[in-house]
């Protein structure tokens, strides 16, 4: 059978939800579908199956919301893909973007209650939006007389059929103490004190990285994260863990055993049981700690009542390394400097060498970096896809090279490489930028005030438990004096062979209620160093000043 096409995709999914119930209203089917880009844990990266954002409308990038309705298709998405969302859509004319954090751009529920019939309903999978974004889009809808509809089956994946990818199950196994430097029976025991303190008997643990973090095991269900699939509910004296045991390698259960826990194990697809059948024995049970930006459907699970809201205890243990794991981040960026060095010496010679005829393209110039890095000790694999990009490309800020798309480095544009590996004592995410040639002043500009503000940053004093957003302008001061600006954060957390994105700690415009503050011991990114690129290429900055200015 031949692979659907855009348009057919959209025809059925608009079919779909002209035959849905109504939640009551006279009028038959859903006025308009949500999907948010992620997966039942919320995840940043995906595994192939749970791309649904990417499939129905063929953008790629790592955050989105998609509004289909019987007649218009919108995607919102933030500054870093308002280029490649562009070149992706499929079919481009049946696609709108929004542009996120641009004056001017209505929030979903805004457009919907400006274009929606009277008494709409909206559907909605639970299993993907998370308990905040569908309690203030419910709340939204409802002012104006609309429903958000909870759907118990995606309809993406209902179009999507037989074509969908299977299930990852990869094996777990487990990470020493070599490297975590604390016992998983120690970090439960520090949970536990922190329930105690919030009068919750339950702990419910969802995001993927937590899990992997709190129990030292590692997977590789999802591709440059070293995670799998997995819930845990640590209770006052046992540890529930929801997993597909068939996975777990006898060393890795072992290694719990050692490590003081004797976990309890149920099938992963049984957890909304599990929760419901928790609430149902009532309050003489407890109640739940549960994250605000876990699923809507893990919220329902729990019950009205029976949960406490709170970012979870593991994210914020997980972000402050202890002297192992911070040891072991030194080391990795140390042996992964020595990659990039040989890297981008062996680059400068292949560009600059006018007898060499061997042409260096995005995709092979990040095959070569890729080479230097498997030659590292503890070497697992990359943190993400290299962001290799040669000239208009440097503007795509997640822009990944492709057959279709492969560019040469020459020594007449700028080159930009942004790239990552996970090592078993650490994670890095290094950005650098190189004109292999001579830049123009305006990129000379663009560079110099980039660097100021990476500067300013890394020299910067400031007391402790600041918040990241107020560093921020540190960054942008120098692009600001001339009307310049990037529309991205500023840096973010880093894991300790995990996410190489972790929160919630991060520099960024964006206000972040969860962040606690900056730290010892938590590890941050300064990303800007590649944004002058964006600025440099793209049109939003052809005259080089705010609107307002």
């Amino acid at each position: 059978m031949a692979p659907q096409t855009g348009v057919s995709k959209l025809a059925k999914l608009r079919e779909l939800m002209k035959a849905l119930p109504a939640n009551g209203f006279e009028k038959k089917g859903m006025q308009a579908f949500i999907l948010y880009y992620g997966d039942a844990h919320q995840s940043e990266y995906l595994r192939n199956r749970d791309k649904r954002l990417h499939f129905i409308s063929g953008f790629k990038g790592s955050r989105g919301i998609a509004v289909i309705t019987h007649d218009r298709a919108l995607l919102w998405t933030d500054g870093r893909y308002f280029l490649q969302a562009l070149n992706e859509f499929d079919p481009p004319e049946e696609w709108t973007l929004m542009k996120e954090g641009v004056l001017g751009t209505p929030s979903q529920a805004e457009w919907l209650i400006s274009n929606l019939p009277l008494n709409s309903t909206v559907a909605v999978d639970t299993d993907v939006i998370s308990y905040t974004d569908f309690v203030s889009m419910s709340t939204s809808l409802a002012n104006k007389g609309h429903i958000l509809s909870p759907l118990e089956e995606n309809l993406v994946e209902k179009v999507w059929g037989d074509e969908r990818p299977p299930q990852t199950s990869n094996p777990i196994v487990p990470l020493p103490l070599t490297y975590t430097g604390k016992k998983a029976k120690d970090k439960v025991e520090q949970c536990r004190k922190s329930m105690n303190e919030n009068g919750v008997t339950y702990l419910l643990i969802s995001a993927l990285d937590d899990v992997a973090y709190l129990l030292n095991l590692r997977g590789s269900d999802i591709p440059f994260n070293p995670v799998f699939f997995a819930y845990v509910v640590v209770g006052i004296e046992e540890v529930h863990i929801f997993v597909d045991k068939s996975s777990l390698v006898a060393e890795a259960e072992q290694q719990l055993k050692n490590e003081g826990l004797d976990p309890i194990y149920h099938p992963y697809e049984n957890i909304l049981k599990f929760l419901r059948e928790t609430a149902s024995m009532g309050f003489s049970y407890g109640r739940v700690w549960i994250s605000a930006g876990s699923s809507y459907a893990l919220h329902a699970a729990c019950g009205e009542g029976h949960v406490h809201i709170a970012f979870s205890p593991v994210s914020l243990m997980k972000m402050v390394k202890n002297e192992i794991e911070i040891e072991g981040l030194k080391a990795a960026h140390i042996r992964d400097g020595v990659a990039l060095v040989k890297y981008f010496s062996w680059l400068e010679e292949q560009v600059t060498n006018k007898s060499n005829k061997l042409a260096v393209t995005e995709i092979s110039g990040a095959d070569q970096l890729s080479k230097y890095r498997q030659e590292l000790d503890l070497f697992v694999g990359l943190s993400f896809p290299t962001i290799s990009s040669s000239g208009a490309h440097a503007a795509i800020i997640h822009y990944t090279p492709s057959p279709t798309t492969d560019a040469r480095i020459t020594d007449k544009e700028i080159y930009l490489c942004d790239s990552g590996a996970q090592f078993l004592d650490g994670t890095t995410d290094v950005t650098r930028t190189w004109h292999f040639g001579k830049p123009t002043d305006y990129e000379r500009e663009c560079f110099t005030r980039v660097f100021k503000g990476q500067y300013f940053l890394n020299t910067a004093k400031f007391p402790n438990m600041i918040k990241g957003n107020y560093l921020d302008t540190l960054a942008r001061k120098s692009l600001w004096d001339v009307g310049l600006d990037y529309l991205h954060g500023t840096g973010h957390g880093v894991g300790a062979y995990l996410n190489v994105h972790e929160g919630p700690t991060g520099i960024s415009w964006r206000p972040n209620p969860d962040d606690p503050g900056m730290q010892p011991g938590i590890f941050m990114s300064n990303g800007n160093f590649k944004t002058f690129l964006f600025m440099y290429k793209t049109k939003l900055f052809d005259n080089r000043r705010f609107e307002t200015m």
